[in-house]
């Protein structure tokens, strides 16, 4: 048996700190042989630049995925230039720059971890569902994680049940709300729909309250910061059987 952990989201450079802070204790402690962190909003104000993936992939992320803002900051695209740091695969061939899929080689076995985003309510991708098929054609392990970076609680869970008994895991980002659905589907898949964030947790979803609420009553243009309050960790652990990919055991992850 191995154990993966997940990390949710890291929201900006305070996030970053927090994981280096925690991440080398915790991953001692649950044991876990594989670490993979989404870090689309680890740059202050979202996006991904080379200074904030360095210090996830630093604090000891062995992968790292992305999602809708991981193109924000264009002068710094050259960091999915790296294997270990993907972004959604069902970006349209040709315009995107990286890749989708990272395949670690672990010795006598390997881990792939896959990264697609959701269509509902964000960009119109290319449909994940088929990306996703043609790309399990393709990988040679049966243990595969994704990340499902979507926003509507739906698709997340349609997602879970299309590549139920197919892959190893299939965890939700992008809403940065912990849910409470953590489960192994068929017997094969853990499965959570979203595995919330890591970042200053009195916040709205890592940004000051304050300019949040203004948006919101008012309507009116607001610049988004993120917060300074106390932060938090969150993410799963899963236990899982490197020869079937066949996942045991999933369970949720917050340090505060």
């Amino acid at each position: 048996m191995k154990k993966l952990l997940f990390i949710g989201d890291v929201v900006g450079k305070t996030g970053c700190r927090f994981l280096a802070a925690h991440l080398h204790d915790l991953k001692a402690r649950l044991g876990a042989d594989i670490v993979v962190v989404n870090g689309e909003n680890s740059e202050n104000g979202n996006g991904v630049s080379r200074s904030s993936a360095d210090s996830i992939i630093k604090a000891g992320a062995d992968v790292m995925t992305s999602g809708n803002h991981a193109f924000r900051y264009k002068d710094e695209l050259s960091v999915y230039d790296e294997d270990y740091i993907i972004r959604p695969a069902n970006y349209p061939e040709g315009g995107a720059p990286g890749k989708g899929v990272c395949l670690l080689d672990m010795g006598p076995y390997s881990v792939a971890v896959v990264n697609l985003m959701g269509t509902v309510c964000l960009e119109p991708l290319d449909n994940p569902f088929t990306v996703i098929d043609a790309l399990l054609e393709g990988i040679g392990t049966p243990n595969i994680f994704v990340d499902f970076h979507a926003e509507a609680t739906s698709e997340k869970k349609a997602m879970g049940h299309y590549l139920t008994g197919r892959v190893t895991g299939v965890f939700g980002t992008h809403t940065h709300v912990q849910t409470a659905d953590e489960m192994i589907l068929g017997g094969h898949t853990a499965y959570i729909t979203d595995a919330g964030m890591t970042g200053p947790e009195l916040s709205c979803l890592g940004a000051e309250i304050g300019p949040v609420l203004e948006n919101f009553r008012f309507r009116t243009p607001a610049r988004f910061k993120t917060a300074t309050t106390p932060c938090f960790l969150c993410g799963v652990c899963v236990e899982f059987d490197e020869k079937s990919g066949k996942s045991h055991k999933i369970d949720r992850v917050i340090i505060r």
